[in-house]
């Protein structure tokens, strides 16, 4: 019988020392998760089916080794495409369709653009639309496109600055953009048209007699007066009143703008003029700020990871675009996945179905770009209970060898 008993303590003890050494091992391994040996004993049954009064046992095994998903500790890198999940969840994969699960988040991207790990499996998550709004709906192949984003057209442009209420009248009475004495002041911007060309917008600014009045001029890219139309007709300009309080009381916008912009784009270019905030006070005349919603085309020049999965991509022409999200799983017992490798694993019965969602939703952790969540094998503790194990397997070494000693009295014996 203690060959019996001592026998299993070594196998159990054996097993514990591998599981021991492979978490040992992959202490630096990134997203792995340590594993630990739950014993039991064994008893055996008599043929009546009763263990007797005072039943002894034939041993121990190994009824489990579970895997433990703690967090494991944040480390900071320089690669925006490695992620750290902090909190539960896990990464989801597609390989031809088969699907599995990591918390190792150090992937690339492909020659196609797929966000994929170091073994080729694709990362699944939320794809955008036409405009970058995120599509959250089944998990598909993550994939960043480096495609330009297309022009948009400037429709509307909003300038606020301050009218000197002091200033006197022009002393040339007809206005011309080439004779700077016949107006007060300017200032200009850029707009785009529908094909993304940059044009410089300029105002003109002449003070009439009339109190608080000012006549309003525009030239696109130094050209004629005549080819802008501020709504009074082309080449016309427009009234800017204020009050005695220095307000604007002109109603804006001034709606429909038509500036002609030739060069292949869609002509005449409308936009709205927009002076709401603008004042006539007795001070210096100034620019505060001037504002246009149109851009040139652009090129990816990089993107970022936001804690809730988004992929956001930064442009050449100063935009910013959505390009896709992480979609990340949790389970009800973790503990239930099988080991697939390469720190992955796989659904089962005893894991329960996934909960698939977006970083940050429900019980989900949220991500850390640049990032990695590295091992969470505690070196000292598995250090020590391998010093435990191979007590273990020494006692139980020691016992057969008592077992062969009665043995051998009783060989011995005359």
């Amino acid at each position: 019988m203690a060959f019996q008993t001592g026998l299993s303590g070594l196998n159990a003890a054996s097993q514990a020392l591998d599981v021991i050494g492979n978490n040992v091992s992959n202490s630096a391994t990134v997203g792995f998760k340590q594993s630990r040996t739950l014993f039991s004993d064994v008893f055996a049954n008599s043929i009546g089916g009763g263990g007797g009064a005072n039943p002894i046992g034939i041993g121990t095994k190994v009824a489990a080794i579970e895997q433990e998903f703690s967090q494991g500790s944040i480390t900071v890198t320089n690669n925006p495409l490695d992620v750290a999940i902090n909190g539960k969840g896990f990464f989801r994969l597609s390989e031809q369709g088969v699907i599995s699960y990591t918390r190792n988040g150090q992937f690339h991207l492909d020659n196609a653009g797929y966000v994929v790990t170091t073994e080729g499996q694709q990362v699944t998550g939320y794809g955008v639309d036409a405009t970058g709004n995120i599509v959250a709906t089944s998990p598909v192949a993550l994939q960043v496109s480096s495609s330009q984003i297309a022009p948009t057209a400037s429709t509307v442009f909003r300038p606020n600055i301050n009218l000197d209420s002091s200033e006197a009248l022009p002393t040339t009475g007809i206005f011309s953009s080439a004779d700077p004495t016949s107006y007060n002041q300017s200032t200009s911007g850029t707009i785009f048209d529908s094909l993304g060309n940059s044009h410089v917008f300029t105002m003109y600014f002449v003070k009439t007699a009339t109190a608080g009045q000012w006549d309003l001029h525009a030239t696109l890219d130094g050209g004629a007066v005549a080819n802008v139309d501020l709504g009074a007709g082309a080449g016309l300009p427009v009234n800017l009143n204020f009050n005695s309080a220095g307000a604007l009381t002109t109603g804006m916008p001034i709606a429909g703008v038509d500036v002609a912009v030739g060069a292949g784009a869609i002509t005449p270019l409308t936009f709205d003029l927009d002076f709401t905030g603008s004042t006539q006070f007795g001070a210096n005349f100034a620019v505060n700020s001037l504002y246009q919603d149109g851009f040139a085309s652009g090129r990816l020049s990089g993107f970022n990871i936001g804690g809730d999965g988004i992929i956001v991509g930064n442009y050449t022409n100063g935009q910013s675009r959505n390009l896709g999200q992480f979609a990340m799983a949790s389970f009800a017992d973790p503990r239930g996945l099988a080991p697939a490798g390469s720190t992955r694993w796989t659904e089962t019965s005893e894991s329960g179905l996934p909960v698939v969602g977006a970083p940050g939703s429900g019980d989900l952790g949220v991500l850390q770009s640049a990032a990695t969540e590295g091992s969470n094998v505690d070196l000292t503790a598995e250090l020590v209970n391998m010093i435990t194990a191979q007590r273990v397997y020494q006692a139980n070494a020691q016992s057969i060898k008592t077992q062969d000693s009665v043995l051998q009295t009783l060989v011995n014996l005359k």
